[in-house]
Protein backbone atom coordinates (compact mmCIF):
# COMPACT_ATOMS: atom_id res chain seq x y z
CA UNK A 1 0.00 0.00 0.00
CA UNK A 2 0.87 3.48 -0.99
CA UNK A 3 2.89 6.05 1.72
CA UNK A 4 -0.10 8.57 0.92
CA UNK A 5 -2.51 5.89 1.62
CA UNK A 6 -1.61 4.73 4.67
CA UNK A 7 -1.03 8.59 5.79
CA UNK A 8 -4.76 8.88 4.84
CA UNK A 9 -5.53 6.14 7.09
CA UNK A 10 -3.75 7.15 9.74
CA UNK A 11 -4.87 11.17 9.89
CA UNK A 12 -8.53 9.95 9.71
CA UNK A 13 -7.82 7.48 12.79
CA UNK A 14 -6.10 10.60 14.24
CA UNK A 15 -9.36 12.97 13.16
CA UNK A 16 -11.73 10.52 14.80
CA UNK A 17 -9.95 10.77 17.85
CA UNK A 18 -9.78 14.03 17.81
CA UNK A 19 -13.52 14.48 17.27
CA UNK A 20 -14.45 11.88 19.80
CA UNK A 21 -12.53 13.71 22.80
CA UNK A 22 -14.39 16.90 21.45
CA UNK A 23 -17.53 15.19 22.65
CA UNK A 24 -16.74 12.94 25.14
CA UNK A 25 -13.72 15.04 27.44
CA UNK A 26 -16.19 17.73 28.60
CA UNK A 27 -18.77 15.43 29.48
CA UNK A 28 -16.59 13.21 31.39
CA UNK A 29 -14.80 16.26 32.87
CA UNK A 30 -17.95 17.55 34.42
CA UNK A 31 -18.90 14.40 35.38
CA UNK A 32 -16.09 13.67 37.22
CA UNK A 33 -14.45 16.76 38.10
CA UNK A 34 -10.75 17.64 38.19
CA UNK A 35 -10.51 14.86 40.95
CA UNK A 36 -11.64 11.78 39.01
CA UNK A 37 -9.76 12.37 35.78
CA UNK A 38 -6.37 13.40 37.75
CA UNK A 39 -7.21 9.81 39.84
CA UNK A 40 -7.61 8.30 36.19
CA UNK A 41 -4.49 9.72 35.24
CA UNK A 42 -2.66 9.01 37.67
CA UNK A 43 -3.41 5.40 38.38
CA UNK A 44 -2.79 4.76 34.68
CA UNK A 45 0.45 6.33 34.74
CA UNK A 46 1.74 3.61 36.63
CA UNK A 47 0.23 0.76 34.98
CA UNK A 48 1.94 1.91 31.44
CA UNK A 49 5.16 1.25 33.34
CA UNK A 50 3.49 -2.42 33.60
CA UNK A 51 2.69 -2.56 29.84
CA UNK A 52 6.27 -1.03 29.25
CA UNK A 53 7.97 -3.55 31.51
CA UNK A 54 5.89 -6.16 29.74
CA UNK A 55 6.72 -5.28 26.15
CA UNK A 56 10.31 -4.49 26.82
CA UNK A 57 10.27 -2.44 23.77
CA UNK A 58 8.82 -5.95 21.36
CA UNK A 59 5.94 -4.14 20.02
CA UNK A 60 8.38 -1.23 18.25
CA UNK A 61 11.12 -4.17 17.72
CA UNK A 62 8.16 -6.31 15.84
CA UNK A 63 7.32 -3.70 13.48
CA UNK A 64 11.20 -3.12 12.49
CA UNK A 65 11.67 -6.75 12.23
CA UNK A 66 8.24 -7.43 10.19
CA UNK A 67 9.23 -4.73 7.99
CA UNK A 68 12.42 -6.53 7.15
CA UNK A 69 11.21 -9.99 6.31
CA UNK A 70 8.11 -9.37 5.06
CA UNK A 71 8.66 -10.41 1.60
CA UNK A 72 9.03 -14.14 2.40
CA UNK A 73 5.61 -15.38 3.94
CA UNK A 74 7.79 -18.49 6.47
CA UNK A 75 10.44 -15.78 7.73
CA UNK A 76 7.67 -13.39 8.34
CA UNK A 77 5.58 -16.52 10.27
CA UNK A 78 8.71 -17.45 12.28
CA UNK A 79 9.57 -14.21 13.04
CA UNK A 80 5.63 -13.37 14.00
CA UNK A 81 5.27 -16.28 16.37
CA UNK A 82 8.96 -15.83 18.19
CA UNK A 83 8.15 -12.42 19.06
CA UNK A 84 4.67 -12.70 20.32
CA UNK A 85 5.16 -16.00 22.30
CA UNK A 86 8.26 -13.84 24.01
CA UNK A 87 5.99 -11.07 24.57
CA UNK A 88 3.00 -12.85 25.74
CA UNK A 89 5.84 -14.11 28.00
CA UNK A 90 7.16 -11.10 29.42
CA UNK A 91 3.51 -9.31 29.82
CA UNK A 92 2.67 -12.32 31.83
CA UNK A 93 5.41 -11.74 34.35
CA UNK A 94 4.75 -8.29 34.58
CA UNK A 95 1.44 -8.64 35.46
CA UNK A 96 2.18 -10.69 38.60
CA UNK A 97 4.71 -7.98 39.34
CA UNK A 98 1.50 -5.82 39.41
CA UNK A 99 -0.28 -7.91 41.16
CA UNK A 100 2.48 -7.71 43.99
CA UNK A 101 2.37 -4.19 43.57
CA UNK A 102 -1.42 -3.71 43.98
CA UNK A 103 -1.09 -6.15 47.48
CA UNK A 104 1.51 -2.74 48.71
CA UNK A 105 -0.71 0.11 47.91
CA UNK A 106 -3.29 1.68 50.40
CA UNK A 107 -5.23 3.14 47.81
CA UNK A 108 -7.28 3.14 44.96
CA UNK A 109 -7.08 -0.72 45.13
CA UNK A 110 -10.31 -1.05 42.76
CA UNK A 111 -9.27 1.44 40.28
CA UNK A 112 -5.89 -0.04 40.13
CA UNK A 113 -6.97 -3.50 39.16
CA UNK A 114 -9.49 -1.84 36.59
CA UNK A 115 -6.54 -0.34 34.92
CA UNK A 116 -4.61 -3.95 34.80
CA UNK A 117 -6.78 -4.98 32.12
CA UNK A 118 -4.58 -2.55 30.19
CA UNK A 119 -2.15 -5.17 30.85
CA UNK A 120 -3.66 -8.02 29.53
CA UNK A 121 -4.61 -5.76 26.44
CA UNK A 122 -0.86 -5.20 25.68
CA UNK A 123 0.12 -8.66 25.38
CA UNK A 124 -2.22 -9.72 22.84
CA UNK A 125 -1.55 -6.88 20.44
CA UNK A 126 -0.26 -7.46 17.50
CA UNK A 127 -0.95 -4.43 15.47
CA UNK A 128 2.65 -4.31 15.38
CA UNK A 129 2.31 -7.45 12.45
CA UNK A 130 0.15 -4.91 10.79
CA UNK A 131 2.16 -1.90 10.89
CA UNK A 132 5.01 -3.68 9.83
CA UNK A 133 3.46 -4.85 6.70
CA UNK A 134 2.45 -1.45 6.40
CA UNK A 135 -1.23 -2.54 5.97
CA UNK A 136 -2.91 0.19 8.44
CA UNK A 137 -6.32 -0.11 7.12
CA UNK A 138 -7.32 -3.17 9.12
CA UNK A 139 -5.43 -1.35 12.68
CA UNK A 140 -7.13 2.30 11.68
CA UNK A 141 -10.97 0.35 11.09
CA UNK A 142 -10.55 -1.67 14.22
CA UNK A 143 -9.68 1.28 16.62
CA UNK A 144 -12.41 3.54 15.12
CA UNK A 145 -15.21 0.92 15.76
CA UNK A 146 -13.72 0.56 19.70
CA UNK A 147 -13.52 4.24 19.74
CA UNK A 148 -17.65 4.85 19.06
CA UNK A 149 -18.83 2.16 21.23
CA UNK A 150 -16.41 3.29 23.90
CA UNK A 151 -17.85 6.63 22.96
CA UNK A 152 -22.04 5.29 23.84
CA UNK A 153 -20.96 3.04 26.68
CA UNK A 154 -19.72 6.59 28.01
CA UNK A 155 -22.76 8.50 27.84
CA UNK A 156 -24.43 5.51 28.91
CA UNK A 157 -22.92 4.72 31.98
CA UNK A 158 -20.86 7.18 33.37
CA UNK A 159 -23.32 9.45 34.92
CA UNK A 160 -21.76 10.86 38.42
CA UNK A 161 -18.67 11.11 40.39
CA UNK A 162 -19.16 7.70 41.59
CA UNK A 163 -18.91 5.84 38.42
CA UNK A 164 -15.40 6.96 37.69
CA UNK A 165 -14.63 3.04 37.82
CA UNK A 166 -17.47 2.65 35.53
CA UNK A 167 -15.60 4.82 33.29
CA UNK A 168 -12.02 3.16 33.46
CA UNK A 169 -13.76 -0.13 32.84
CA UNK A 170 -15.19 1.23 28.96
CA UNK A 171 -11.60 2.29 28.39
CA UNK A 172 -9.45 -0.47 29.26
CA UNK A 173 -12.44 -3.11 27.83
CA UNK A 174 -12.36 -1.17 24.55
CA UNK A 175 -8.71 -1.50 24.38
CA UNK A 176 -8.45 -5.01 24.99
CA UNK A 177 -11.60 -5.69 22.58
CA UNK A 178 -9.70 -4.33 19.83
CA UNK A 179 -6.46 -5.67 20.45
CA UNK A 180 -8.94 -8.93 19.87
CA UNK A 181 -10.02 -8.04 16.98
CA UNK A 182 -7.26 -8.02 15.08
CA UNK A 183 -6.78 -11.91 15.84
CA UNK A 184 -9.76 -12.45 13.13
CA UNK A 185 -7.15 -11.44 9.54
CA UNK A 186 -4.50 -13.30 11.47
CA UNK A 187 -5.00 -16.57 9.26
CA UNK A 188 -4.76 -14.78 6.34
CA UNK A 189 -1.45 -12.95 6.88
CA UNK A 190 1.01 -15.45 8.10
CA UNK A 191 1.30 -19.19 8.78
CA UNK A 192 1.50 -21.54 12.14
CA UNK A 193 4.65 -22.62 12.00
CA UNK A 194 6.52 -24.54 14.85
CA UNK A 195 9.02 -21.90 16.68
CA UNK A 196 11.78 -22.70 18.85
CA UNK A 197 12.68 -21.65 22.70
CA UNK A 198 16.10 -20.77 20.21
CA UNK A 199 14.16 -18.71 17.68
CA UNK A 200 12.17 -16.90 20.61
CA UNK A 201 15.00 -15.82 22.33
CA UNK A 202 17.15 -14.42 20.00
CA UNK A 203 14.95 -11.47 20.02
CA UNK A 204 15.18 -10.71 23.60
CA UNK A 205 18.90 -8.64 23.47
CA UNK A 206 17.40 -6.54 20.35
CA UNK A 207 14.40 -5.77 22.15
CA UNK A 208 15.90 -4.92 25.18
CA UNK A 209 17.91 -2.60 23.03
CA UNK A 210 15.00 -0.73 22.13
CA UNK A 211 13.21 -1.22 25.95
CA UNK A 212 15.77 1.09 27.13
CA UNK A 213 14.90 4.32 25.40
CA UNK A 214 11.39 3.50 25.56
CA UNK A 215 11.63 3.44 29.55
CA UNK A 216 13.48 6.79 29.64
CA UNK A 217 10.38 8.13 27.33
CA UNK A 218 8.06 7.25 29.73
CA UNK A 219 10.19 9.24 32.39
CA UNK A 220 8.77 12.35 30.75
CA UNK A 221 5.55 11.13 29.31
CA UNK A 222 4.28 8.93 32.24
CA UNK A 223 6.22 10.22 35.38
CA UNK A 224 5.22 13.67 34.74
CA UNK A 225 1.74 12.78 36.45
CA UNK A 226 3.44 10.42 39.07
CA UNK A 227 5.32 13.25 40.45
CA UNK A 228 2.70 15.83 40.31
CA UNK A 229 0.58 13.53 41.86
CA UNK A 230 2.58 12.60 44.71
CA UNK A 231 3.99 16.33 44.93
CA UNK A 232 0.65 18.37 44.28
CA UNK A 233 -2.58 17.16 44.02
CA UNK A 234 -5.01 15.53 41.63
CA UNK A 235 -6.75 18.53 40.84
CA UNK A 236 -3.50 19.14 39.38
CA UNK A 237 -2.96 16.20 38.15
CA UNK A 238 -6.54 17.01 35.77
CA UNK A 239 -6.05 20.12 35.20
CA UNK A 240 -2.14 18.80 32.88
CA UNK A 241 -3.64 15.89 31.63
CA UNK A 242 -6.68 16.93 30.09
CA UNK A 243 -4.13 20.14 28.66
CA UNK A 244 -1.44 17.63 27.31
CA UNK A 245 -4.35 15.44 26.26
CA UNK A 246 -5.67 18.16 23.70
CA UNK A 247 -1.84 19.07 22.66
CA UNK A 248 -0.65 15.02 21.55
CA UNK A 249 -4.35 14.50 20.10
CA UNK A 250 -3.52 17.87 17.45
CA UNK A 251 0.15 16.80 17.38
CA UNK A 252 -0.85 13.36 16.15
CA UNK A 253 -1.78 14.75 12.66
CA UNK A 254 1.40 16.05 12.12
CA UNK A 255 3.19 12.86 13.85
CA UNK A 256 0.68 10.07 12.19
CA UNK A 257 3.50 10.39 9.42
CA UNK A 258 6.53 8.79 11.87
CA UNK A 259 4.07 5.26 12.25
CA UNK A 260 3.80 5.22 8.44
CA UNK A 261 7.59 5.94 7.07
CA UNK A 262 9.01 3.40 10.17
CA UNK A 263 8.06 0.05 8.34
CA UNK A 264 9.31 1.98 4.56
CA UNK A 265 12.45 3.48 5.56
CA UNK A 266 13.40 -0.14 7.78
CA UNK A 267 12.35 -2.11 4.88
CA UNK A 268 14.39 0.18 2.15
CA UNK A 269 17.22 0.01 4.66
CA UNK A 270 17.17 -3.82 5.04
CA UNK A 271 17.08 -3.56 0.69
CA UNK A 272 20.63 -1.37 1.38
CA UNK A 273 19.16 1.67 -0.54
CA UNK A 274 20.64 4.18 2.01
CA UNK A 275 19.92 7.22 -0.47
CA UNK A 276 16.54 6.30 -0.57
CA UNK A 277 16.24 6.53 2.91
CA UNK A 278 17.92 9.98 3.28
CA UNK A 279 15.35 11.36 0.76
CA UNK A 280 12.07 9.74 2.75
CA UNK A 281 14.00 11.78 5.85
CA UNK A 282 14.13 15.14 4.10
CA UNK A 283 10.85 14.95 3.06
CA UNK A 284 9.45 13.98 5.90
CA UNK A 285 10.74 16.56 8.03
CA UNK A 286 9.61 19.21 5.70
CA UNK A 287 6.12 17.60 5.67
CA UNK A 288 5.60 17.64 9.52
CA UNK A 289 7.37 21.00 9.74
CA UNK A 290 4.47 22.28 7.12
CA UNK A 291 1.71 20.62 9.52
CA UNK A 292 3.26 21.08 13.21
CA UNK A 293 3.59 24.72 13.10
CA UNK A 294 0.28 25.59 12.23
CA UNK A 295 -1.12 23.02 14.86
CA UNK A 296 1.17 24.84 17.09
CA UNK A 297 0.17 28.33 17.20
CA UNK A 298 -3.23 27.62 16.04
CA UNK A 299 -3.39 25.72 19.28
CA UNK A 300 -1.79 28.47 21.28
CA UNK A 301 -4.11 31.41 20.01
CA UNK A 302 -7.47 29.14 21.20
CA UNK A 303 -6.27 27.73 24.48
CA UNK A 304 -7.16 30.58 26.92
CA UNK A 305 -11.05 30.59 25.85
CA UNK A 306 -10.87 26.82 24.85
CA UNK A 307 -10.06 24.93 28.12
CA UNK A 308 -13.10 26.76 30.29
CA UNK A 309 -15.51 26.77 27.23
CA UNK A 310 -14.42 23.20 26.42
CA UNK A 311 -13.97 21.84 30.07
CA UNK A 312 -15.73 24.15 32.04
CA UNK A 313 -14.93 26.80 34.41
CA UNK A 314 -12.89 24.52 37.09
CA UNK A 315 -10.37 23.77 34.32
CA UNK A 316 -9.58 27.13 33.39
CA UNK A 317 -6.05 26.62 34.11
CA UNK A 318 -5.74 23.90 31.65
CA UNK A 319 -5.77 27.23 28.73
CA UNK A 320 -2.33 28.47 30.75
CA UNK A 321 -1.36 24.86 30.01
CA UNK A 322 -1.84 23.90 26.92
CA UNK A 323 -0.45 27.22 25.34
CA UNK A 324 2.91 26.37 27.56
CA UNK A 325 2.63 22.83 25.99
CA UNK A 326 2.01 23.64 22.91
CA UNK A 327 5.95 24.24 21.13
CA UNK A 328 6.09 20.47 21.48
CA UNK A 329 3.93 19.68 18.54
CA UNK A 330 6.80 21.07 16.05
CA UNK A 331 9.91 19.57 19.10
CA UNK A 332 8.16 15.80 18.78
CA UNK A 333 7.44 16.21 14.92
CA UNK A 334 11.25 16.45 14.52
CA UNK A 335 12.06 13.85 16.99
CA UNK A 336 9.96 11.82 15.42
CA UNK A 337 11.72 11.74 12.02
CA UNK A 338 14.96 12.29 13.30
CA UNK A 339 14.54 9.08 15.89
CA UNK A 340 12.23 6.92 14.85
CA UNK A 341 12.12 7.33 10.91
CA UNK A 342 16.02 7.41 10.83
CA UNK A 343 18.19 6.39 14.20
CA UNK A 344 16.12 3.50 15.02
CA UNK A 345 15.18 1.77 11.59
CA UNK A 346 19.13 1.87 10.08
CA UNK A 347 19.89 0.41 13.85
CA UNK A 348 21.49 3.27 15.52
CA UNK A 349 19.46 2.65 18.51
CA UNK A 350 22.50 3.11 20.86
CA UNK A 351 22.24 7.08 19.76
CA UNK A 352 18.62 6.92 19.69
CA UNK A 353 18.38 6.03 23.54
CA UNK A 354 21.71 8.05 25.01
CA UNK A 355 19.15 11.34 23.07
CA UNK A 356 16.17 9.52 25.34
CA UNK A 357 17.87 9.20 28.54
CA UNK A 358 19.14 12.78 28.65
CA UNK A 359 15.88 13.75 28.27
CA UNK A 360 14.04 11.58 30.93
CA UNK A 361 17.24 13.38 33.00
CA UNK A 362 16.26 16.85 32.60
CA UNK A 363 13.08 16.05 32.81
CA UNK A 364 13.09 14.57 36.55
CA UNK A 365 15.37 17.33 37.90
CA UNK A 366 13.12 20.14 36.71
CA UNK A 367 10.12 18.54 37.75
CA UNK A 368 11.31 17.71 41.25
CA UNK A 369 13.07 21.54 41.35
CA UNK A 370 9.70 22.72 39.29
CA UNK A 371 6.45 21.29 41.19
CA UNK A 372 6.65 22.45 44.48
CA UNK A 373 6.83 26.08 43.23
CA UNK A 374 4.57 26.03 40.61
CA UNK A 375 2.50 22.74 40.24
CA UNK A 376 1.19 21.77 36.58
CA UNK A 377 2.86 24.90 35.33
CA UNK A 378 6.53 23.70 36.58
CA UNK A 379 5.75 20.04 34.79
CA UNK A 380 4.77 21.62 31.84
CA UNK A 381 7.90 23.85 31.74
CA UNK A 382 9.47 20.29 32.12
CA UNK A 383 8.00 18.64 29.50
CA UNK A 384 8.55 21.21 26.78
CA UNK A 385 12.59 21.55 27.63
CA UNK A 386 12.80 17.56 28.51
CA UNK A 387 11.67 17.08 24.64
CA UNK A 388 13.73 20.16 23.26
CA UNK A 389 16.17 18.76 24.41
CA UNK A 390 16.21 14.93 23.03
CA UNK A 391 15.51 17.28 19.29
CA UNK A 392 18.74 18.61 20.02
CA UNK A 393 20.86 15.73 20.76
CA UNK A 394 19.56 13.82 17.92
CA UNK A 395 20.17 16.57 15.79
CA UNK A 396 23.90 16.58 16.74
CA UNK A 397 23.80 12.24 16.49
CA UNK A 398 22.86 12.89 12.55
CA UNK A 399 25.06 15.62 11.67
CA UNK A 400 27.28 13.09 10.10
CA UNK A 401 24.63 11.43 8.15
CA UNK A 402 21.92 13.74 6.92
CA UNK A 403 22.84 17.63 5.56
CA UNK A 404 21.01 19.99 8.63
CA UNK A 405 21.11 22.69 6.11
CA UNK A 406 18.30 20.87 4.36
CA UNK A 407 16.41 19.56 6.50
CA UNK A 408 15.54 22.52 8.10
CA UNK A 409 15.30 25.01 4.38
CA UNK A 410 12.27 25.79 4.58
CA UNK A 411 11.18 25.81 8.10
CA UNK A 412 11.71 29.80 8.44
CA UNK A 413 8.73 30.00 6.13
CA UNK A 414 6.46 27.73 8.25
CA UNK A 415 7.54 30.24 11.60
CA UNK A 416 6.87 32.91 9.81
CA UNK A 417 3.61 32.49 8.25
CA UNK A 418 2.69 30.35 11.62
CA UNK A 419 3.19 33.49 13.38
CA UNK A 420 0.95 35.60 11.12
CA UNK A 421 -1.64 33.14 11.55
CA UNK A 422 -1.38 33.39 15.31
CA UNK A 423 -1.60 37.41 15.47
CA UNK A 424 -4.73 37.25 13.39
CA UNK A 425 -6.50 34.62 15.38
CA UNK A 426 -5.73 35.80 18.47
CA UNK A 427 -6.93 39.33 17.00
CA UNK A 428 -10.67 37.38 16.82
CA UNK A 429 -11.04 36.97 19.99
CA UNK A 430 -10.94 40.51 21.13
CA UNK A 431 -14.21 41.06 18.79
CA UNK A 432 -16.15 38.14 18.82
CA UNK A 433 -17.37 35.99 22.16
CA UNK A 434 -15.35 32.33 21.91
CA UNK A 435 -17.71 29.33 20.89
CA UNK A 436 -17.90 26.42 18.50
CA UNK A 437 -19.12 29.02 15.20
CA UNK A 438 -16.18 31.12 16.33
CA UNK A 439 -13.53 28.31 16.71
CA UNK A 440 -14.30 27.14 13.21
CA UNK A 441 -14.43 30.87 11.67
CA UNK A 442 -11.11 31.14 13.77
CA UNK A 443 -9.50 27.21 12.07
CA UNK A 444 -10.95 27.86 8.64
CA UNK A 445 -9.28 31.78 8.40
CA UNK A 446 -6.09 30.35 9.99
CA UNK A 447 -5.82 27.56 7.63
CA UNK A 448 -6.76 30.08 4.99
CA UNK A 449 -4.19 32.35 5.94
CA UNK A 450 -1.35 29.91 6.60
CA UNK A 451 -1.70 28.58 2.99
CA UNK A 452 -1.99 32.09 1.19
CA UNK A 453 1.23 33.24 3.23
CA UNK A 454 3.01 30.07 2.30
CA UNK A 455 2.24 30.94 -1.89
CA UNK A 456 3.35 34.27 -1.00
CA UNK A 457 6.66 32.66 0.31
CA UNK A 458 7.30 30.68 -2.63
CA UNK A 459 6.84 26.89 -0.29
CA UNK A 460 7.19 24.27 -3.37
CA UNK A 461 6.11 21.98 -0.90
CA UNK A 462 2.81 24.13 -0.52
CA UNK A 463 2.38 24.22 -4.24
CA UNK A 464 2.38 20.40 -4.59
CA UNK A 465 -0.03 19.74 -1.96
CA UNK A 466 -2.25 22.37 -3.00
CA UNK A 467 -2.19 21.27 -6.49
CA UNK A 468 -2.57 18.01 -5.10
CA UNK A 469 -5.69 18.94 -3.06
CA UNK A 470 -7.49 20.29 -6.20
CA UNK A 471 -6.73 17.26 -8.41
CA UNK A 472 -8.20 14.81 -5.54
CA UNK A 473 -11.26 17.27 -5.47
CA UNK A 474 -11.74 17.06 -9.53
CA UNK A 475 -11.56 13.33 -9.10
CA UNK A 476 -14.06 12.98 -6.51
CA UNK A 477 -16.61 15.56 -8.47
CA UNK A 478 -15.97 13.50 -11.69
CA UNK A 479 -16.83 10.18 -9.95
CA UNK A 480 -20.38 11.28 -8.83
CA UNK A 481 -20.59 12.38 -12.73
Amino acid sequence: MSIAKNYMYTVMYQITILIIPIITIPYVSRVLGSNGIGINAYTNSIIQYFILLGTIGISLYGNRQVAYVRDNKNNLSITFWSIFSLKFITTLISYVLFLIFLSMVEKYHTIFLIQSIYIIAAAVDISWLYMGLEDFKKTVLRNLLVKVVGVICTFIFVNTTDDLWKYVLILSLSQLLGNLSLWYYLPRTINKVKVTWCDIIKHIKPSISLFIPQIAIQVYVVLNKIMLGLLSTPSEVGYFDNADKIVKIVMSLATSVGIVMLPRVSNTFARGDMKQVKNYVYKSLDFVSYLAFPLMFGLAAIAGQFAPWFFGQEFSKTGILMVIISPIIVIIAWSNVLGNQFLMPIGKVKGYTVSVIIGAIINFILNLLLIPYLQSIGTAIASVLAELTVTIVQMYLVRNDLQILVLFKSVWKYLLSGLVMFIVIMSIDAFISFGIGTMIVQILLGITIYILMLFILNSQLNKKLFIFGISTVSKMIRLKK
